[in-house]
């Protein structure tokens, strides 16, 4: 049902009018255009439109056809490849098209995603029943941080897929975040993970994690955790405390288990990199991007916040602590040909080096290998992840090689001949 506000109601209506004060003479092909547009307040060259089809509105010539192209064409590939990863977190894919020069809106990616939706593969989840409603934990600035593993696949370029684990540490007050990646989550990395998140958010009273090995070996009959013995030197020498949370218990430790699935969704989705050290320095500029998004539930950003209310609280990290050194110097013992094993990798340790311990370290992209009591670097290596080992100079001593001597006088004799060498056209005209 049309208002009276509409041009079609006013319209009829206005014909209407003519029409009684006309009477017999009124002819709809004869109307006078210039009246009707002072009753309607419709435009002449409308109603000159409108009078070729008997005032009858007809459909625009365009309606439901789209343009040719638009902001987004030439960046369906890209999205298209996103999509069929599975990777549908739209403010990912904006982040990604900007990189390669487009220069449209969030919304019009978000309106592409939700007509492609067919592309994303079909994910199968198990729906578990929701449990009691609780209280969620609270903390005081700079009180608590917590920590957590996240793994991930990767695929090399020959196809290979291996598995790396991703440290994840964020502030309970204000979701100051920091994210590392390593070939693996054994306790030695643990240690090096957690000192990198202390030099970059402060060390808190008090550690949130789970019940993982290297850190609790059981509970006493009290329900005491017993510590694992490296952790708890760790603890005493780093200044903090731990807390173990129940296992899947959401409500205290739940804003790192949320931050591993964000790091998966958002910076792991369709990411690219060399080595480990390039993708750590590009999670780091995440964490830097994240951490200065305005978020809603805390009105502010996380790294104002953070450097406003939590690092008054939190301890600064002392970077040249001889028993801190240590921890990010982890030992290796040098095998029988020459190499020390770090991180899957094989690197060479020279033979002017006589003891059996060595200490390495990864810094940015170089693997460096100390003396057993640091007061030398040995050699140093380019990060790499190919497995082929990585050789040094004079890993190997090149010993003067046997020689045989003759057991009997040597009688025979041979004659060597100078060189026949090409001679030239006016070597005939030498008489001597």
């Amino acid at each position: 049902m049309k208002n009276d506000n509409d041009h079609t109601v006013t319209l009829t209506q206005a014909l209407q009018d003519i029409k009684k004060e006309q009477g017999k003479g009124f002819n709809l092909e004869y109307v006078n255009l210039a009246e009707l547009e002072r009753r309607t307040g419709i435009s002449r060259a409308k109603l000159r439109r409108l009078k070729a089809n008997d005032f009858k509105e007809m459909p625009h010539g365009l309606t439901g056809k789209k343009a040719a192209r638009t902001v987004i064409s030439g960046y369906e590939s890209v999205i298209n490849d996103q999509l069929r990863q599975g990777v549908t977190n739209s403010v990912n894919i904006y982040d990604k098209l900007k990189e390669v020069g487009y220069k449209g809106s969030l919304s019009g990616v978000k309106r592409y995603i939700m007509a492609n939706k067919s592309l994303v593969p079909a994910a199968r989840h198990l729906v578990a029943p929701q449990g009691s409603r609780g209280l969620r934990y609270f903390t005081a600035p700079g009180e608590a941080f917590q920590m957590d593993w996240g793994f991930t696949k990767v695929r090399d370029y020959s196809g290979y897929e291996y598995q790396a684990a991703c440290f994840a540490m964020i502030c309970h007050h204000c979701g100051m975040k920091y994210v590392e990646f390593f070939p693996n989550a054994k306790q030695e990395k643990l240690f090096i993970g957690m000192i990198h998140a202390f030099q970059y958010m402060g060390i808190p009273q008090k550690i949130l994690t789970d019940n993982m090995k290297s850190v609790v070996l059981k509970r006493d009959f009290e329900g005491r955790p017993v510590w694992n013995h490296d952790y708890e030197i760790f603890m005493k020498t780093i200044g903090f405390e731990t807390k173990l949370c129940k296992p899947r218990h959401p409500f205290t430790k739940g804003k790192v288990e949320r931050l591993v699935r964000y790091v998966k969704d958002n910076f792991i989705a369709g990411r690219q990199f060399v080595n480990v050290s390039d993708l750590n320095e590009q999670a780091l500029q995440w964490c830097n991007d994240k951490n200065c998004v305005f978020r809603k539930e805390i009105e502010g950003f996380s790294a104002v916040l953070h450097q406003d209310q939590c690092r008054k609280v939190c301890l600064p990290m002392p970077v040249k602590d001889p028993a801190i050194m240590l921890y990010l110097f982890p030992e290796r013992r040098i095998s029988f040909d020459g190499f020390v094993t770090y991180e899957g990798r094989r690197f060479g340790v020279p033979y002017s080096y006589g003891q059996k311990i060595v200490r390495v370290n990864r810094t940015e992209r170089i693997i460096s290998i100390y003396s057993e009591d640091m007061s030398r670097c040995l050699v140093t290596h380019n990060v790499t992840w190919s497995r082929k080992d990585s050789f040094c100079k004079d890993q190997y001593v090149n010993s003067e090689q046997p020689e045989e001597h003759p057991t009997a006088p040597v009688k025979s004799l041979a004659y060597q001949a100078l060189g026949i060498t090409a001679e030239d056209s006016f070597s005939k005209f030498n008489f001597e």
